[in-house]
């Protein structure tokens, strides 16, 4: 992200989050059946799937959902970024899919398209963008709450052929306000370190990623969690090296509106 970029969604989640008048988690529109919600957030790291995007640095984002009130929902999720050896500097999701119930289990249809806008791709190199469809769902049995999620690309990360993504795991409410999550996920992809003319590579073996966390509301309709991360990548296993794959706490604070 370049700096005037940075400086920019600096001062408009800054502003956002300093607005007066009585804070409300979401936005609704009557007349078009529409909620609207905002999420800016600041992280220590931004962490996707349990490996750095950010290269263990602080991220600035901020996610965009509109749902109507028959389960359609389209959103944009925004971040900087950084990748050792590249000019990537910021991502945009754009997200769309449908939300519905059966029984007492919610459950999620959508497809999310992964953009890096600004990025130059070397000549013979590989695109970094790509998309999947995803089903999840969650059931709540309070104070639990378990949720689960399958994932496939047809072409993932860097042309590196067909992913599989699977995570289950649960949210459990506490006493004082505090929520504890816990997420257990795989993910499986075609091609690892090596491929075959015409094909990318991701970087890694196929992995295990294993979070727990903690979080609350801080005052304001502010949230503040901590939340760490295991996978099985040793250093060697990650790009080639690369301290991106190893444990880490991420402290994160967000402000809903």
């Amino acid at each position: 992200m370049t700096r005037a970029l940075m400086l920019s969604a600096a001062a408009l989640i800054g502003g956002m989050l300093a607005a007066p008048g009585t804070p409300q988690a979401q936005q609704t529109i009557d007349s078009l059946g529409l909620t609207v919600t905002t999420t800016p957030a600041l992280t220590s790291d931004y962490m996707f799937r349990g490996i750095s995007q950010t290269r263990s640095q602080p991220a600035i984002q901020a996610t965009v959902d509109v749902e109507h009130a028959s389960g359609l929902y389209i959103g944009t999720f925004v971040s900087n970024v950084s990748f050792p050896g590249t000019n990537l500097r910021q991502e945009v999701d754009l997200n769309l899919g449908y939300r519905f119930a059966v029984g007492d289990v919610k459950l999620d249809l959508g497809a999310t398209y992964f953009g890096y806008p600004g990025y130059d791709r070397a000549p013979g190199g590989f695109d970094w963008s790509w998309w999947e469809v995803s089903l999840r769902g969650s059931y709540e049995l309070a104070p639990v709450k378990f949720v689960g999620q399958v994932s496939y690309s047809p072409n993932f990360n860097f042309e590196s052929g067909s992913a599989w993504y699977v995570e289950g795991g649960f949210d459990m409410t506490l006493d004082f306000g505090f929520t504890a999550s816990a997420r257990l996920g795989y993910q499986w992809i075609e091609y690892n370190t090596t491929s075959p003319a015409g094909h990318g590579a991701f970087g890694t073996p196929d992995y295990a990623v294993l979070s727990f966390g903690l979080s609350r509301e801080i005052g304001a309709g502010f949230i503040g969690s901590v939340t760490g991360y295991y996978t099985t990548l040793n250093r060697n296993d990650c790009f080639g090296g690369l301290n991106l794959c190893g444990p880490r706490a991420v402290a994160t604070v967000s402000r809903p509106f």
